[in-house]
């Protein structure tokens, strides 16, 4: 950290972190007092391409996934586990080609939402990037041209494909077209959270319904189709409390019940809900939920004396979240009374980072350059005509600090850690509240021979491509 500007009082911005957080962090430091993410120098990417800026950051998600896989094997060694583990990424959470390219190269399986991902995974064969003995793990109530797709693509020779049945109708559908054996999930209904609206997951079917479901529809038929896989997803992620215990112990049970008249039976799929850092404070001891994970699973399976299974994980923001940022410009500042000040960004929360705004999400933020200045309280506001086009707090603490404006240069402002969703959810390069237009979006990865290389992925929007769109 450089000086302080302010006669040794600890007011700068870079004296607020120091004495909030344990900073330097792994993956943010100041270097000549400007901040860098993943060792990438910030500043030069926003000299060399402008703001408003998207950055994807390739080799973060392969370091994503190496890190589970070692700490699944470290539990594994830990309990001398029996299991398999497979390591699946939800396409849902980043559809973009580069992402699933850079995802496949280590050695992972997909989960699919849609029709529209089957597609995806067609392509991906195509392209020799995927072989037809990769898991594809298909969930989601699917309609016609859902299950239309999976059964092509099991006609088709991807014997690993396992259609995860959301209810007892499902089935139907593979029965009449599915032409080879093939092997088949049920999702098992989660109990919601007590705050929640409802008490039931509409995802899924009721636990105590499927042991009789499959002892009429699936049992003896081991000749055309039979159960491998049990899954469950817990809305709230994985997280050490009762609650989410009480879930997975539920299904770990139900397991153990089947796999006693059901030796096909031999996979758990505890879904996704892996937390990602979205503040300087962030605590989350990963290898303990796992061992405990573990634990749980053998524990139950040698009381039951029934062999363990294989684990699956469906990990979506944790693969993708942490590899990519926005960047804006603090282009005004705007004092509306005596108490709040105003940081006008260049673009607007509702378009760009859109769970801001929809769910409440707080995202890990902090300016780019000026950490010797002093810090003062600010709202940020995006430039749509909407008044919920504002940020004002952050994870650790019910306010927003930022250095203040001055001199020529303006203040940059990073949200990081943005890589699941908000392009999803916001419709990437369709139509914007007020006609904002989606920031050009840079990717940073390495090349052939293995050096780090920027490039431009998508220009920042044009009002023809919008207003094409909108019939002018």
């Amino acid at each position: 950290m450089s000086e302080s500007k302010s006669s040794g009082l600890n007011n700068t911005y870079g004296d607020l972190v120091n004495q909030t957080f344990n900073f330097p962090q792994e993956d943010f430091k100041l270097v000549g007092g400007n901040l860098q993410y993943n060792n990438l120098d910030i500043k030069a990417l926003i000299n060399k391409y402008g703001t408003p800026l998207k950055l994807t950051y390739l080799p973060k998600i392969g370091s994503q996934i190496k890190k589970a896989k070692s700490m699944f094997a470290a539990a594994f060694k830990k309990y001398k586990y029996t299991g398999k583990y497979n390591y699946c990424y939800c396409t849902k959470s980043s559809h973009f080609s580069f992402v699933l390219e850079e995802a496949l190269k280590n050695d992972i399986h997909l989960e699919t939402s849609y029709a529209y991902d089957i597609e995806i995974i067609k392509k991906l064969y195509a392209k020799k990037k995927i072989h037809k003995d990769i898991f594809i793990i298909c969930n989601g109530y699917k309609q016609k041209p859902y299950t239309q797709r999976i059964a092509g693509l099991l006609n088709s020779g991807f014997k690993n494909v396992i259609p995860i049945l959301d209810n007892t109708d499902e089935l139907k559908a593979y029965v009449k077209s599915v032409k080879v054996p093939f092997n088949l999930g049920i999702r098992v209904a989660a109990e919601e959270e007590p705050n929640f609206p409802f008490y039931t997951s509409r995802l899924g079917i009721r636990a105590k319904d499927i042991l009789e479901f499959y002892v009429d529809k699936i049992e003896g038929n081991e000749h055309r189709f039979q159960l491998k896989m049990l899954h469950i997803f817990l809305n709230k992620g994985i997280k050490d409390d009762i609650y989410y215990w009480s879930e997975l112990n539920k299904v770990i049970n139900l397991y153990c019940q089947l796999k006693k008249i059901c030796p096909e039976l031999d996979s758990i799929n505890i879904g996704g809900g892996f937390p990602i850092k979205h503040s300087l404070g962030f605590e989350y001891n990963y290898q303990f939920m796992i061992n405990e994970i573990v634990r749980n699973i053998k524990a139950a399976c040698v009381r039951n004396k029934v062999p363990m299974p294989n684990i699956f994980t469906e990990f979506g923001s944790y693969t993708v979240g942490e590899s990519m940022a926005h960047i804006y410009s603090v282009i005004g500042q705007k004092m509306q009374n005596d108490r709040e000040t105003w940081y006008m960004i260049d673009s607007s929360f509702i378009t760009t980072l859109p769970d801001t705004w929809g769910i409440g999400e707080k995202f890990l933020m902090l300016p780019v350059n000026k950490w010797d200045n002093e810090y003062q309280r600010v709202v940020l506001g995006g430039i749509t005509c909407d008044s919920h086009d504002y940020y004002d707090s952050e994870e650790h603490i019910n306010e927003v600090f930022l250095p203040k404006v001055d001199g020529e240069e303006p203040l940059y402002v990073g949200f990081f850690h943005t890589g699941a969703y908000q392009d999803q959810i916001s419709g990437y390069g369709g139509i914007k509240h007020c006609l904002i237009p989606s920031p050009k979006h840079i990717i940073v990865g390495h090349d052939k021979n293995g050096k780090l290389v920027d490039w431009v992925y998508a220009k920042e929007q044009t009002a023809q491509s919008m207003l094409k769109i909108l019939g002018y």
